[in-house]
């Protein structure tokens, strides 16, 4: 019988009627075409909330140290950008250029596995939303706080870097806050609604890595350039443009946090968990509901599970 027709590749597929192009592949054929499938949905959902539930668990203080690296590091693509902006000629179409840069920072945090709170709207949501228990929520509400404090941390240190630690020159520094500046252009309703796409696309790119298979790079590459080009609100690399101009006194500190980071934080989130990640766990949710059935009328339920064995 046909490997693609067993239990591994199960599609309500009467066995007594082959696909006749399935039968003519060779053992090494349907090897290759079992590869070249890809992981289904649910191992998508398993491998992310796998990582997920990793996180949750972590010492406070790794994911600290984490956090503040990604915030200092994400500054990365602001500088880029501004960098970009002030090495280019005014031309037509200078902008599209100078907003590759905007993607260094991401590519750095992101293929590093640095905590980036706009990747923490998935990761960590989907085991909860597998297994809404109190306890989960309350680790997952504590990953999200120290990780997004940390990524703020970060991003003042490094704006403050950039304003007062002459690590850049004046016409490097006035070109960097002239594409901070884009950020004042919004108010805050629309930093919020272009927030969501911006949590969206995050999300989009943490549930597509594991299948990328050697095309992290430039999945993340495109996507963070999609969010330059829309300008739409991350709100940490949002957050860092607000320091900076609010630094250099050209913000109000009451309008960084309540204009700016308040509603891209709200954005991101409506848009990486209420809806990426609701919509990730809907087309799964059948799935893990009839393998949950299954395991209760398995006779290997009954045996404990580590944890259990641990706690006796």
């Amino acid at each position: 019988m046909s490997k693609l027709h067993g239990e591994e590749f199960d599609r309500d597929v009467d066995e007594d009627e082959p696909d006749p192009a399935i039968e003519s592949l060779s053992s090494g054929e349907e090897q290759d075409a079992i590869r070249r499938a890809g992981p289904r949905p649910q191992v998508v959902y398993a491998s992310i909330s796998a990582r997920g539930l990793e996180e949750i668990n972590r010492p406070a203080l790794s994911l600290w140290g984490s956090g503040i690296a990604a915030g200092l590091i994400l500054m990365m693509s602001v500088i880029a950008e501004g960098l970009m902006h002030h090495a280019l000629p005014p031309f037509e179409g200078r902008e599209a250029i100078a907003d590759i840069g905007y993607t260094l920072g991401f590519v750095l945090v992101i293929l590093g596995r640095l905590q980036l709170f706009t990747e923490n709207t998935i990761t960590p949501v989907l085991p909860l939303l597998a297994n809404p228990k109190g306890r989960a929520l309350l680790r997952t509400a504590r990953l999200w706080m120290i990780v997004f404090f940390a990524n703020m941390v970060g991003t003042m240190i490094a704006a403050a870097m950039l304003t007062w630690g002459d690590i850049v020159t004046n016409a490097q520094l006035a070109a960097i806050l002239e594409v901070s500046a884009k950020v004042t252009d919004h108010t805050p309703f629309e930093t919020l609604r272009y927030g969501v796409i911006a949590g969206f696309l995050i999300a989009t790119l943490v549930w597509c890595i594991p299948t990328a298979k050697g095309s992290e790079f430039f999945l993340t590459f495109f996507i963070t350039y999609v969010i330059a080009l829309g300008d739409f609100t991350h709100v940490v690399a949002g957050s860092g443009e607000g320091f900076l101009l609010m630094f250099a006194g050209h913000a109000e500190p009451g309008w960084v946090a309540f204009g700016l980071i308040g509603p891209a934080f709200i954005g991101n989130v409506l848009g990486g968990t209420v809806l990426f990640a609701t919509l990730a766990y809907v087309q799964v949710r059948e799935e893990i509901v009839q393998s949950r059935k299954h395991e209760e009328k398995s006779p290997l339920t009954k045996i404990p599970s580590p944890e259990g064995a641990h706690r006796r």
